[in-house]
């Protein structure tokens, strides 16, 4: 029997029975189905997915024709949610089939318990139920459900939300109260008062649209000695405010394009603030002053080849310790107030990105902008790895790519570069396979006969050095490199960093043809990557050799057996992998760096 038959053979039973008992009645005649489309049958319609990662499918399907099917990536657990409006202490039942990998099935903001049920597995259609009561002043609540990192698809139909329908959901009011902080050169920050209702804010910027989902946001990428005005809307699922009154900042004068991003000796690290390892979750206002640049790692594609980036903090489940997102924005405004760089990592050792079309290097642009806008950050860490950058036969010169998934990353990073003005900070990570191998073998050919992949980073490092802050090579997790003294050398140890670095600060003949030189970077441009513990990485380093290798690279003293072909005294610094190894390690890295005598 459906939920429509019931009610009426309640509500007549009822009625034969009269008086008192018809009084009890009226309450329950007044429940009724709330959730809005929830046998998908017309799509996503009424629905929110995480990441774009839930889609209406026609098969399996428990009833009718369609059924929302939703798919993990990396980060996400594809989440899909509603907000459905209630009554205050009333009573309600959410439910719905599943089917597939894990599946969550739930509810929040009641202003009671928030519940939910779930199952590990579902072979077959299976119901999930929750019962849940409002609070004494709650008018709407988001039903949810959900699957589970790194877990395999799940299905949901006939999702219901049942109980006394809660008055409709109206468009917030404008907000008030905003105001300007103090700008630097390229970017200006702003705070508004909350208001009712609101789900999200709209910040404008001219024709620009930058989607917040706090009461604060830092404006980047502006241009120095420039006026600018800002206004804000709210949003919800009802539509979006009238703007507020506008506020006007001027944004400070600039230094020449590329200088002053960085203090003349600067220390990099990695900050596991998407997921957890046994290093432990570091908060980003613990994150001690040694740090100049931290990198959020990281930002993930939902696919390899889709170019669109995600990016979120660690779930609780994974890091019980892990700050709101209201805190971490906070705690990015302190750093950036001290003077300190915070930039997303894209990539890493499991987040491939593959470039390999026009709409994919469109989706990164976009994606990628989106998380510097929300989080109000300084600019972008490339660390690709793998097999993001590899190369085809038709790539034989590093100074003229033909490979899509090179050529699009070069032309994705111009533009954001060109959205986000002189000041936004670039970097690279690359591994010594991609770069230094390259002195050996690239492409196919004439050029070299193993690994095409080898030296694959030197056409995206040659064709953004203009646009490059700073590279730091991943010293680490290597096998032997041959050095312009043809000779292999090991990491772990200061010739094999000193090694390595004299290549991109001397340059070098590209497969070992004298007519393919990698220019030089500037050693301002250069700083040198190292794990900072055993457990971090292959290829730890202990702190007298570090120091070695930052004699002899800026002093030219204490070199060993390998001979630098010059001296580099404004080399930019170190990169560790990563800030909280570090902090695991009782900081041995960071406080090396501070205490390492430069002059």
């Amino acid at each position: 029997m459906n939920r429509t038959r019931l009610a009426a053979a309640l509500t007549a039973a009822v009625l034969a029975l009269g008086g008192l008992v018809a009084t009890a009645t009226t309450a329950q005649a007044a429940d009724q189905e709330l959730a809005v489309n929830g046998g998908f049958e017309a799509g996503l319609t009424g629905w929110s997915c995480s990441g774009s990662t839930g889609t209406a499918v026609t098969s399996p399907v428990h009833g009718g024709t369609s059924a929302l099917k939703a798919t993990p990536v990396g980060n996400d657990h594809a989440k899909c949610s509603q907000t459905i409006n209630v009554k205050p202490n009333s009573a309600y039942t959410l439910s719905g089939w599943v089917q597939g990998g894990y599946a969550y099935l739930g509810v929040s903001g009641t202003g009671t318990t928030d519940s939910y049920t779930w199952t590990p597995s579902a072979s077959t259609w299976q119901k999930l139920t929750q019962t849940f009561r409002t609070g004494a002043s709650t008018t709407s609540v988001s039903v949810y459900t959900h699957g589970w990192y790194g877990t395999s698809a799940y299905h949901v139909d006939d999702l219901s939300v049942f109980g006394p329908g809660g008055d409709p959901i109206v468009v917030p009011p404008t907000p008030t109260g905003l105001a300007a902080g103090s700008p630097d050169s390229t970017s200006v920050p702003l705070t508004w008062t909350a208001a009712p209702g609101a789900t999200g804010y709209n910040v404008y910027q001219g024709s620009r649209v930058i989607p917040v989902t706090g009461t604060s946001t830092v404006v980047t990428g502006l241009t120095p000695s420039t006026a600018y005005s800002f206004q804000v809307a709210a949003t919800n699922s009802a539509g979006e405010s009238a703007k507020s009154a506008a506020v006007s900042a001027t944004t400070t004068s600039g230094g020449t394009p590329g200088t002053g991003l960085l203090p003349a000796h600067a220390l990099v690290g990695y900050l596991h603030s998407s997921f957890a390892n046994g290093s432990g979750y570091t908060r980003m206002a613990d994150v001690p002053d040694s740090w100049d640049v931290i990198n959020l790692a990281f930002g993930e594609p939902t696919s390899v080849t889709s170019g669109d980036i995600r990016f979120s903090l660690c779930p609780v489940t994974e890091c019980p310790n892990v700050e709101s997102v209201a805190e971490f924005k906070t705690a990015i405004r302190a750093k950036q107030a001290a003077g300190k760089k915070v930039l997303i990592s894209i990539g890493g050792q499991n987040g491939q990105v593959q470039l390999a079309s026009t709409g994919a290097r469109d989706a990164f642009v976009t994606s990628v902008s989106k998380i510097i806008d929300e989080y109000g950050l300084d600019g972008l860490d490339i660390d690709f790895e793998g097999h993001s950058l590899s190369l085809n036969t038709g790539d034989t010169d590093f100074r003229s790519p033909t490979t899509p998934v090179v050529t699009n990353l070069i032309a994705a990073v111009k533009s954001l570069k060109a959205k986000y003005g002189a000041n936004f900070v670039l970097t690279m990570a690359p591994e010594t396979f991609f770069v230094q191998l390259g002195y050996q073998f690239y492409g196919s050919g004439p050029w070299g006969g193993q690994d095409p992949r080898a030296g694959s980073y030197l056409p995206v490092i040659h064709a953004l050095r203009s646009d490059l802050t700073l590279l730091h090579v991943q010293h680490y997790n290597s096998g032997p490199i041959m050095g312009l003294d043809n000779q292999y050398h090991t990491m772990g140890n200061a010739d094999f960093h000193i090694a390595m670095a004299d290549m991109m600060l001397t340059g070098f003949p590209v497969a070992g043809n004298q007519s393919r030189i990698f220019p030089p970077l500037r050693p301002e441009q250069v700083a040198i990557g190292m794990p900072a513990s055993t457990q971090a990485g292959n290829g730890h380093t202990a702190p007298a050799e570090v120091n070695k290798t930052l004699d002899c690279l800026t002093k030219k003293v204490n070199c060993g057996s390998y001979q630098t072909h010059g001296t580099w005294p404004a080399l930019r610094g170190l990169m560790t992998w990563s800030i909280n190894w570090d902090r695991y390690n009782q900081w041995q890295f960071s406080r090396n760096f501070d205490a390492y005598n430069w002059s």
